[in-house]
């Protein structure tokens, strides 16, 4: 069947109003009962006493709404709830099934996650046992359905014992502990940013699908753009049916007869589409979305339908051999494309408690920090539709990893079944969203084997060593790539098989591949280091930095807000983090006395550092992305985020809106000289008129430059060279260098200190804050103010904070919500 059809004005409206249906859904004569608003209830597996349960939920939020335990996030909670993971739990609930119900041909049970050994009855027949919360799990229960009250009971084993009765029964100990045994978010054992909650629960929806005749069981498509003025989607529809039968197929206003045979249908068809519009990244080009139905009818009557958006777009992964190694980069639409953006984790302990909303809010961050990509990090969940919906709608690129992190793992038969199933789920949910960039297959599992010392530590033989190896290589080399290679088209089909593929001590790491640069942080290298280790795509980098003030307030209480007390202790993951935040503070800033303070000057010394590591990646075309570590937080705590657990935007978020602007102004130190540079991220060149000018920190002008340049597409270029010379008359603990240009449509600036924070000679600023209307306001100040911080005891979002105003300057800044005050403070008021 040939569809065409051709997209015009006169269907703008019909666009617009099914642009926000980003995912597929089922509706028609197919019936979905949601099981999940019955009334369940739960237990400990040994007692007698049910209690009320909340699908869907988790035993730990379950407990929580029961009064049983306290807050998990209170304090330090996290370590007298342990006691949790070693339990198993039963949860029931009892429906109603009516005599229409069971009249249909099929019934199926379906659940959307367990977490994670469960066995479950219906009407006290076993109908399954689950062992992997990543996969959708599909029952038939027509023939144990009965009209009346049916009864469900799931019961949850400890992943924890189950863990380690599998570990028993290899001869030696992987890296990961038990938590590799178990197909169960890796992070839920506890991370160095995140507590350990071992969950257990039905944490997704449970449904009853009961359909007739036919039912559309899988969607995909495949498009072919060669012909610029005629778009061709390819749709591949699996249809199951009862029997052999006639049918419509529909898509959109275009239709055809098929004839089905019982059992499984695999049906394709060419849809056309002329002067396609082309879905863009963020910052490129706008999102263009053609919305789907396809339909399955008979007789006039809908038997079932689907529905989708579908973003025009071609994506490549491009690894050519070049001068210095080999490249690493991604085309879009045939353009190379520097990814800006982060790393992403869950964005909670207890899933359930995710709403779309908060999804949705991760998204929008990253677009209102100018980003392209978003990593889903492998040791978490793969994300809900909610999360790709808006990234298909607002351009975000996604690079998606697959559930493994840093550690090794079993590759016996079941296993690898096990995960088999579970990529085809995954895939086979994700695989038509325009955003799907890249398909990895872990995070820093190759680079853990080959640098982190695990034979040593494990005192593995060779033959130990072997075998772990070869399971890696089955899993991850073969396994995955073939599961793919099964279910994807050859142009939707990138898959890279470990980030980093080399180690961040290696010096190949910067020369081909992606790379994880920990030599910040966990090497205790100096910030400056950021550029010289700059690799082809930089998918890992971070620096931790404290949550606001209010965040600590709502795990511990006023007397507890100190590095002494156990709250706060207790929600910082990594071993020796604040050690290493005061040690990197020292080099660059004041150490301040007062807690707020601390926490302040914490967010400008994280904010300071991926500044000097974003930059140096945009201005080194050799590198074509950068992703830091880690856009949120799973709960409140002290790490690597730039917007904490809560939403707060910490200082680095606002910096990384700055530093990932589409034109970026960077200045760097040579031997004798400063360049000034100018990144330009747009397919287009443009003139502009290039100011620069070195005032002292009281407003005087020192000296001064003017040139007309033209910014090519695409580019990091050198623009202006200062000999050091022309400033060695002023003193440049009082100065600072303001570079800005102008253009028709594009404007940017940028400030440049020439020595670190704590050297410069700051003096008390007068600021002003003036009230434009209930929601701009206009900040100034009779002298530098650097880094000027907007709070309020009220809920407001800052459109701009942490930032410097010079003398005379004006700053005006937009609010979310009406405030009755503003209070500021800038880096001279932690000074002792």
């Amino acid at each position: 069947m040939n569809l065409k059809v051709l997209y015009g004005s006169n269907l703008k409206k019909y666009l617009l109003l099914l642009l926000l249906c980003t995912s597929i859904i089922a509706i028609g004569q197919n019936n979905h009962r949601n099981l999940s608003a019955e009334n369940w209830a739960f237990k400990k597996a040994a007692d007698v006493k049910w209690l009320p349960a909340k699908i869907p939920g988790t035993v730990h939020t379950d407990l929580l709404a029961n009064k049983v335990i306290p807050d998990p996030f209170f304090g330090a909670n996290e370590k007298q709830l342990q006691w949790i993971e070693n339990e198993d739990w039963q949860y029931q609930t009892t429906f109603t099934i009516t005599k229409a119900e069971l009249n249909h041909q099929n019934a199926v049970l379906q659940f959307d996650g367990l977490d994670t050994f469960a066995e479950v009855f219906l009407n006290g027949i076993k109908i399954l046992s689950a062992n992997n919360m990543f996969r959708t799990w599909e029952v038939d229960v027509k023939k144990v359905l009965k009209v009346g009250q049916n009864k469900l009971q799931i019961t949850f084993a400890s992943a924890v014992k189950k863990g380690k009765e599998e570990a028993k029964k290899l001869p030696y100990t992987l890296p990961g502990d038990e938590k590799v045994f178990t197909r169960k978010a890796q992070y839920h054992f506890g991370w160095d940013w995140g507590p350990r909650f071992v969950t257990a629960g039905i944490y997704k929806k449970v449904a009853l699908h009961f359909w007739d005749n036919a039912t559309i069981s899988n969607l995909k498509t495949n498009q072919d753009l060669t012909d610029e003025d005629l778009a061709k989607v390819v749709f591949m529809v699996e249809i199951n049916s009862t029997s052999a039968s006639q049918y419509q197929l529909k898509i959109n206003n275009k239709s055809a007869s098929i004839s089905l045979k019982k059992g499984k249908n695999n049906l394709s068809f060419t849809y056309e589409i002329a002067n396609p519009k082309l879905w863009w990244p963020n910052g490129l080009g706008k999102a263009h979305l053609y919305p789907f139905e396809v339909s399955l009818t008979q007789n006039n009557q809908i038997i079932d339908s689907k529905k989708l958006n579908i973003g025009l777009r071609t994506i490549e992964l491009v690894q050519e051999k070049d001068e210095i190694g080999k490249s690493f980069y991604f085309k879009v639409n045939g353009k190379p494309v520097f990814m800006k953006g982060a790393n992403v984790i869950p964005p909670d302990s207890f899933l359930p408690r995710v709403t779309d909303s908060v999804y949705q809010s991760i998204v929008k961050n990253a677009i209102d920090a100018n980003m392209n990509m978003l990593r889903v990090w492998g040791g978490g969940v793969y994300a809900e539709d909610v999360f790709y919906e808006e990234c298909d709608q607002k351009g975000i690129l996604v690079w998606q990893d697959f559930m493994f992190a840093c550690a090794m793992y079993p590759g016996d038969a079941a296993f690898l079944v096990n995960v088999k199933q579970e990529v085809i789920d995954n895939v086979s949910r994700l695989q038509n969203h325009p955003s799907l960039a890249l398909w990895c297959g872990n995070n820093e599992n190759d680079e853990g084997w080959h640098n982190w010392g695990w034979q040593k530590q494990y005192n593995y033989s060779e033959a130990d060593s072997t075998k772990i190896w070869k399971d890696y290589q089955k899993l991850f080399h073969e396994l995955i790539p073939q599961t793919l290679d099964s279910l994807l088209p050859k142009s939707e089909n990138r898959y890279w098989p470990s980030s980093p593929s080399i180690g961040w001590g290696r010096k190949e790491s910067l020369l081909s591949g992606d790379a994880h640069y920990w030599g910040v942080w966990w090497g205790m290298e100096p910030f400056e280091m950021y550029q010289k280790k700059v690799g082809r795509f930089m998918s890992e980098y971070g620096f931790q930095g404290m949550p606001d003030v209010k965040t600590f307030q709502a795990f511990a209480k006023s007397d507890e807000l100190n590095f002494d007390s156990e709250a706060v202790k207790n929600h910082q993951k990594h071993p020796t983090g604040y050690k290493t935040i005061n040690e990197y503070m020292a080099r660059d800033y004041q150490v301040p006395e007062s807690f707020e303070d601390y926490i302040y000057v914490s967010q400008l010394l994280q904010a300071e550092g991926m500044k000097m590591a974003i930059e140096a990646h945009r201005t080194d075309r050799k590198c074509m992305g950068t992703l830091f570590w880690q856009l949120n937080d799973c709960w409140p705590v002290t790490s690597w985020s730039s917007v904490d657990y809560y939403g707060r935007w910490k200082a680095f978020q606002y910096q990384a809106k700055r530093s990932f602007e589409k034109v970026l102004i960077s200045v760097k130190e040579k031997e004798n000289q400063y360049d000034i540079m100018i990144i330009n991220d747009d397919f287009k060149s443009f003139d502009a008129r290039f100011d620069v000018q070195l005032f002292d920190f009281t407003g005087e002008l020192l000296w001064d430059a003017v040139a007309a340049v033209v910014i090519p597409e695409n580019s990091a270029l050198i623009h202006l060279a200062i000999p050091k010379k022309d400033f060695g008359g002023f003193d440049l603990k009082n100065a600072v260098l303001a570079v800005s240009f102008n253009s028709k449509d594009k404007s940017a600036n940028s400030l440049y200190y020439f020595v670190k924070p704590k050297d410069l000679q700051l003096t008390k600023p007068n600021i002003q804050i003036i009230k434009l209307d209930e929601l701009t306001y206009e900040i100034s100040s009779d002298v530098l103010a650097k880094n000027v911080f907007l709070f309020s005891e009220e809920v407001t979002f800052f459109s701009n904070n942490y930032f410097d105003i010079l003398p005379g300057q004006k700053v005006q800044i937009k609010l979310s919500k009406p405030i009755s005050s503003i209070n500021a403070k800038s880096l001279f008021d932690t000074l002792r």
